[in-house]
């Protein structure tokens, strides 16, 4: 990083519904990350996608609803289970050494408790689906399980949490139909490419501490060439989307309704800011924006398929 600041950024905003909390439980709200929904959108956006691509959200409204209670409650508890496995790495990092975990704040034996709380609340929205969906849903533990390790092990901790954050996917698909088409896969492959490109420009933020950790990434796998690296998994995902679209609708027209999602991600590798690790956060921050544009195109293109 250039400068001491922008390799400091704060890991959370104390804001919210963590000041509502009693201070007693505020810990365990940072913990799950509740002042930070960003992430709940980007686990819910691909569930949101598959539903309203198979034709199933005005139906299915009430899909949508678990879906994101869901991806808020398991979200959640990767968070809590990536701090159990993680605390002496945080310690290491100044973004996350203030962590709860990390910081002393809450105990292992606690943070176990809590993960389960939160893993009951998901095997509630579980209950909702068909048991196709359901299936296909329990299939992703192993893949949550092992994500923590990933950036031991390997330079593409990424492109395992994209396989992980995009499962949502398979499942809305299936929620839906009960069985899988060609439109689910390759809207399964974009959302894992998507998710590689923004969790790309989020570890920018990290490059220099987790060097000095040993922890691996691809921003640090990609260095000055990181900005074509995201170019390329955002062309990617923008291709995958647009073969979903065209299994569904096979003309031109359909594939414009990506239009607005294409040029955010544009937007997004043009400006920016490669060593400026408050750029690097609001870019990751906007892709909430990108799931959105990419939903309502899912559910024009659903509703008049």
């Amino acid at each position: 990083m250039t400068q001491a600041s922008d390799s400091a950024l704060p890991d959370t905003e104390r804001h919210w519904l963590i000041a509502a909390l009693p201070a007693a439980a505020r810990p365990f709200g940072l913990l799950a990350r509740f002042d930070r929904p960003i992430g709940w959108w980007l686990l819910f956006w691909p569930c949101a996608w598959s539903v309203a691509l198979a034709g199933g959200a005005q139906e299915r409204w009430d899909l949508l609803l678990w879906f994101l209670l869901g991806a808020i409650a398991m979200r959640s508890a990767g968070c809590v289970y990536n701090d159990i496995v993680d605390r002496d790495l945080d310690r290491k990092v100044e973004r996350t050494r203030s962590r709860p975990l990390a910081s002393d704040r809450v105990s292992a034996r606690a943070a176990w408790i809590w993960l389960l709380l939160l893993c009951l609340i998901g095997l509630v929205v579980l209950l909702q689906l068909r048991w196709e969906a359901q299936l296909v849903a329990l299939g992703s533990l192993a893949l949550v399980a092992a994500y923590p390790f990933m950036k031991r092990i390997t330079w593409w901790p990424q492109a395992w949490l994209g396989l992980v954050f995009s499962w949502g996917a398979l499942v809305g698909w299936t929620a839906i139909t009960g069985d899988y088409a060609p439109a689910m896969i390759w809207l399964y492959a974009g959302s894992v490419f998507w998710v590689i490109g923004y969790d790309t420009i989020y570890a920018l933020q990290d490059i220099e501490d987790d060097a000095l950790a040993g922890v691996k990434s691809t921003a640090r796998r990609f260095g000055k060439n990181a900005r074509a690296g995201i170019a390329f998994f955002y062309i990617a995902a923008l291709i995958c989307w647009c073969l979903a679209f065209w299994q569904i609708r096979p003309q031109l027209l359909g594939l414009a309704a990506l239009l607005p999602a294409a040029l955010h991600l544009g937007w997004q590798i043009i400006t920016l800011h490669r060593q400026n690790g408050k750029d690097a956060l609001a870019k990751f921050r906007s892709n909430r924006e990108v799931g959105l544009l990419v939903a309502l195109a899912c559910f024009v293109l659903g509703a008049t398929a």
